[in-house]
């Protein structure tokens, strides 16, 4: 007798339900997926026990004739495709005819449906896969299944769910996901009998993303039309404000993506997103993202995976480089964080995010423009040279290649500098400095902050990361190297990327010992911070993966770079210099973060300040 037989028909079938439903949450997906197929304009899901015990999905589309009704619960039978040249270009969400029967298969089923302008509908009941009966019944238009007692007859697989709470979590993310897909169509989720969401049809992705998330000024409108378009809202580079302090950028959100209206998760999408954000800052970081990327249907393949959750580019570098651009382009275009005033208490009507900073006390030792001096430890030191540790912001040299050029005509820009955006910030005067720390300034927008250091540190990243794409930058040699002892990683970590750092304009080797030599060093360096640069640069190399790619490498380096460049705090500045650094900033690519992921600057509005002042 051979070894090869046929397997059960309904063996087979939770075998392939296997493959399929993974959990209530990817039932609930196939069957409002079904629904929206078949032209549904409001769909209502009910859970218990977050799906084990009963999932109900509810939807007023067009409905099935009784014949269409006993054969939809039959494997391989659709009414999606009809010849293998569909499969070339597949415009429905579903297309296989295997997600009634697989879900059939593992549950107690129950489908009703009346096709519109039919006197009657049809019931169909199944039991493990089993047919139990056919019945005309009465009920709306439209289709309604119930799936009680999900993985009753595979315990195996049942043991495997999660808790009722967790399952429920996940049941409610995938309803969010296609709720935010279809802004047309009305979504009701209920949960043990408590009505978790209710989203009415809207006419826009911004009305269905309020609904879902209320106001989110934090994020921003992502927007590119063309063969691949890109539409959707990412969180902003900028730092959110809340509670008092500012976050530090948006380190971790929900990724809502969505190909030709589809939910995917595809590592082309993912790494676009991160490379979009790595350009203007080296701080990891998982953003918040909605995206909605739309193509021809012939130019991406769904047919890849059993739940339909990837998909596969004819073209993925193309993909990859529209979707960085769309990104980059409106990252760069996010605003900076507002400030808000706490008014006191007899006026306010409730309290405020933000108060102004009040440890200064009643005085400001600020060196405010065209001033006697400062009052701080900074502008004691005013006219004696640059404080010890200021390094790279010689203003005195004319031509330096810092930044602080004052010989090239305002706002110009070296030559093969570029930008994918416009300018993000309107031209700003600066009125003074507060601790010789921040820059005072106003536009027509109102009042603005600006850290010195780190705007000058956005300004040279921007132009160093630039410069590096034309070759290398320009190299100044020491007559007497420099000798720097560290640990054996840091020099192990400098060696491994010497080519990098030789891009950059240093030249060093081992001196003997725990000592590394010096002989060259980026002329974007005083000597005197290329010490601190070199340590701090085997640092950041050091943790780096020794599979890093080479970007990351020099993104790293090239924000160490800017940091030990930049002007630094408690030094003073010129209203010249100040007028530079804000041309420069709105020169930049990206003028709300530093590389670091710090915030530029903070607003205070005009809005709010007429507020406080009860003028509106």
């Amino acid at each position: 007798m051979g070894r090869i037989h046929r397997l059960p028909v309904d063996l087979a079938n939770q075998i392939a339900a296997g493959e399929v439903v993974e959990r209530p949450a990817s039932v609930i997906k196939e069957l409002v997926e079904n629904s929206i197929d078949a032209g549904a304009r409001r769909v209502a899901i009910a859970v218990e026990l977050g799906g084990k015990k009963l999932i109900r999905v509810e939807d007023d589309g067009e409905g099935m004739e009784p014949e269409d009704a006993r054969l939809a619960v039959e494997r391989h039978a659709t009414s999606k495709i009809r010849r293998a040249e569909d499969l070339d270009g597949i415009a429905t969400l579903g297309f296989r005819g295997e997600a009634l029967p697989s879900i059939a298969s593992v549950s107690h089923f129950v489908l009703r449906t009346r096709a519109r302008g039919a006197a009657s509908g049809t019931e169909v009941r199944i039991n493990g896969g089993a047919l139990a009966a056919v019945t005309e019944v009465g009920m709306p238009e439209g289709t309604a299944i119930d799936v009680a007692d999900l993985f009753y007859n595979l315990p195996a697989r049942r043991k495997f769910l999660k808790s009722d709470g967790a399952e429920s979590a996940q049941v409610s993310r995938v309803v969010t996901q296609l709720a935010l897909c279809y802004p047309e169509v009305g979504f009701t989720l209920t949960s043990a009998g408590r009505k978790v969401l209710q989203c009415p049809p809207v006419t826009s992705l911004r009305d269905r993303l309020y609904q879902l998330y209320g106001e989110r000024d934090d994020l921003i409108e992502v927007r590119r039309d063309g063969g691949i378009a890109v539409v959707g809202y990412v969180a902003a580079l900028a730092p959110r404000l809340g509670s008092g302090q500012a976050e530090q950028g948006p380190t971790r959100g929900p990724q809502n993506v969505f190909v030709n209206r589809r939910i995917v998760k595809d590592r082309t999408i993912a790494h676009a997103i991160i490379d979009a954000y790595s350009v203007a800052s080296i701080k990891e970081r998982s953003p918040e993202v909605h995206l909605f990327i739309s193509m021809p249907h012939t130019a991406v393949d769904v047919n890849v995976h059993p739940t339909k959750a990837e998909v596969r580019f004819r073209d993925q570098s193309h993909v990859h480089e529209v979707i960085r651009r769309a990104l980059g382009d409106a990252l760069g275009r996010g605003p900076a964080p507002e400030l808000q005033l706490q008014a006191p208490a007899a006026f306010a009507p409730s309290p405020t995010t933000l108060p102004l900073p009040t440890s200064y006390g009643a005085t400001f030792p600020s060196r405010w423009a065209g001033g006697a001096g400062g009052a701080g430890e900074a502008g004691k030191a005013g006219g004696a040279g640059r404080p010890e540790g200021i390094v790279g912001a010689d203003f005195s040299r004319p031509g330096s290649i810092v930044g602080a050029d004052f010989s090239r005509p305002e706002g110009s820009r070296l030559e093969g500098e570029r930008r994918e955006s416009p300018p993000t910030i309107k031209p700003m005067m600066a009125l003074g400095q507060f601790r010789d720390t921040f820059i005072v300034a106003v536009d027509e927008e109102g009042i603005a902050i600006i850290d010195q250091h780190v705007a000058h540190e956005r300004v040279l990243f921007e132009r160093i990361t630039e410069r590096l794409t034309q070759g290398r930058l320009e190299s100044q040699r020491l007559l007497v190297p420099l000798l720097v002892e560290m640990s054996p990683a840091g020099r192990q970590a400098l060696a491994s990327h010497g080519a990098d750092l030789e891009r950059l304009g240093f030249e060093f080797d081992d001196f003997g010992g725990d000592t590394v030599r010096v002989a060259a060093f980026p002329a974007i360096l005083g000597r005197e911070a290329c010490e601190a640069a070199v340590r701090a640069l085997a640092e950041d190399l050091e943790g780096l993966d020794r599979g890093a790619r080479v970007e990351e490498a020099i993104k790293k380096i090239a924000a160490t770079m800017a940091c030990h460049a930049a002007v630094k705090a408690n030094y003073p500045l010129t209203p010249e210099k100040m007028a530079h650094i804000l041309e420069e900033l709105r020169a930049t690519a990206y003028s709300t973060i530093c590389p670091h992921g710090r915030p530029v600057m903070l607003r205070l509005t005009r809005r709010e300040v007429e507020k406080n002042f009860q003028r509106i």
